[in-house]
């Protein structure tokens, strides 16, 4: 399985912008699909999770309300809708897919290559 990341870019504080992940490869059914962020100098985390059919989806706190995972499963691509903006948005974003519901990096099989969010305030 391969992941695309796109998207990404500069946008002023309290901009939107659109990530999308490709999935491309093997036959996929019940995955979960996620977005994790490394911000400059930091530790890579959790962003959000949604399960197959997008009946389950979970945020980190940080971007509740204002992030929205969504997702195609006839495209197989994974969208993050993120509105309102903050300078501390800015971050090499990551999709990522596995089997497991879980904001846990570990448990995710395979990952995109990255894509660069810069929010300038």
């Amino acid at each position: 399985v391969q992941l695309q990341a796109s998207g990404g870019g500069l946008v002023q504080a309290g901009g939107s912008l659109r990530l999308s992940c490709a999935a491309s490869g093997d036959t996929l059914t019940s995955y979960t699909t996620a977005w994790f962020r490394q911000p400059p100098g930091k530790e890579r985390e959790f962003v959000a999770y949604s399960r197959w059919t997008g009946t389950t989806t979970l945020y980190a706190d940080s971007v509740k309300g204002r992030f929205t995972i969504a997702r195609d499963d006839v495209k197989i691509v994974t969208y993050l809708h993120m509105r309102s903006l903050k300078y501390e948005d800015t971050a090499v974003y990551y999709c990522a897919l596995g089997f497991r519901e879980s904001p846990l990096a570990g448990d995710y099989t395979y990952w995109g290559q990255g894509t660069l969010v810069t929010v300038s305030s």
